[in-house]
């Protein structure tokens, strides 16, 4: 969810009406040589930072179109651009799910349009993900898992050790503690977790950095595409399967995280807990955006959310962040309020 956090920016020109399918159309052809535009339509699920379309060309492709319309939205484009460029045909062709290509780019009003291949699929909710969903989602994150971290070090992208991963949790809890605002037991059942050694002995590997329910195109139950790469890695595996730790039903996370353990063949044996804490984080983290800008109703819903996860956890104080673990209390709704508040 850190890729939601980073997605709130000034907007391209204050009233600046949305660009019309037709008028990104236009757009496509100046990005791309010789394309021949048959159909436009809008294109759904972008948010409202991005005018977007889907494009349907004479030689029988289906192509997408997408513009930012704010700072954020363009950093975030920007970023995801680097990482695709990063993914050769040699590492797609490793993945069992799409991921959009890029065929060209054209500047506009101090930003750019950008034309992809369309990957077939229908984006999923937290809502709608099933125990069968879950176990092909698992298998995806553990194919990009599996990818050598040589596809991240070639390009510059960030590689976070161990340590790192540890030091980012301690950052977190110690702004979020800073507030004033989270309950002292909160805080020391987070403080136990951090200062626990073994739940730091694990492998970085190649992640998406920026996973949830919403980046996954789906036919039927299985995973045909993946968007948004923006945060791609090398960091802690957990941090691509927490979210589904929010899922209502339980079985969500148990089937995703046994498919994702049977893919990789290699078991962590702590990504378990630490998919807890970077789940009840998420909690932190969304107090603090409403800190840093200022919305008391934000603060005022991330506090009930920390105090409705202290009820939840609170018989398991003394023996913190354990593999069986309930779900974090409210985590769907941080996904949905973080999206709503853009």
């Amino acid at each position: 969810m850190a890729n939601l956090l980073a997605r709130h920016g000034a907007t391209y020109p204050v009233g600046m009406s949305r660009r019309s399918p037709l008028t990104l159309a236009a757009l496509a052809t100046s990005a791309v040589p010789g394309l021949d535009v048959t159909h436009t339509a809008p294109l759904g699920g972008t948010g409202g930072e991005v005018d977007s379309a889907l494009l349907s060309t004479r030689d029988g492709r289906t192509l997408t179109i997408r513009v930012p319309r704010t700072a954020a939205a363009e950093s975030e484009q920007s970023a995801d651009l680097v990482a695709i460029r990063a993914l050769s045909d040699g590492v797609r062709a490793r993945l069992p799910f799409g991921v959009p290509r890029l065929l060209g780019q054209a500047p506009l009003d101090g930003t750019r349009a950008i034309v992809s291949e369309f990957v077939d699929g229908t984006p999923l909710t937290l809502e709608r993900v099933t125990p069968g969903t879950a176990a092909s989602i698992g298998q995806a994150i553990a194919a990009i898992h599996g990818l050598p971290t040589s596809v991240v070090a070639d390009v510059g992208l960030p590689q976070l050790r161990a340590i790192d991963v540890m030091r980012e949790a301690v950052t977190t809890l110690d702004r979020a503690a800073a507030t004033g605002l989270v309950p002292a037991a909160l805080l020391r059942r987070w403080e136990l977790a951090v200062e626990d050694s073994t739940l730091w002995q694990f492998t970085p590997t190649v992640i998406n950095g920026s996973l949830s329910a919403a980046s996954f195109l789906v036919v039927g139950e299985s995973v045909t595409g993946l968007l948004g790469w923006a945060r791609l890695q090398v960091g802690d595996p957990a941090r691509d399967l927490f979210w589904m730790l929010g899922s209502s039903d339980p079985s969500v996370p148990e089937t995703g995280f046994d498919a994702y353990h049977q893919a990789r063949g290699i078991r962590d044996r702590q990504v378990g807990r630490r998919a807890v804490l970077a789940a009840e984080l998420e909690l932190a983290r969304w107090l603090l955006h409403g800190t840093e800008r200022r919305s008391t109703a934000i603060v005022d819903d991330a506090v009930d959310m920390l105090h409705a996860l202290l009820d939840r956890v609170s018989g398991d104080l003394t023996n913190p962040l354990a593999v069986e673990q309930q779900p974090a209390a409210g985590l769907d709704e941080v996904q949905e309020l973080l999206e709503r508040d853009r």
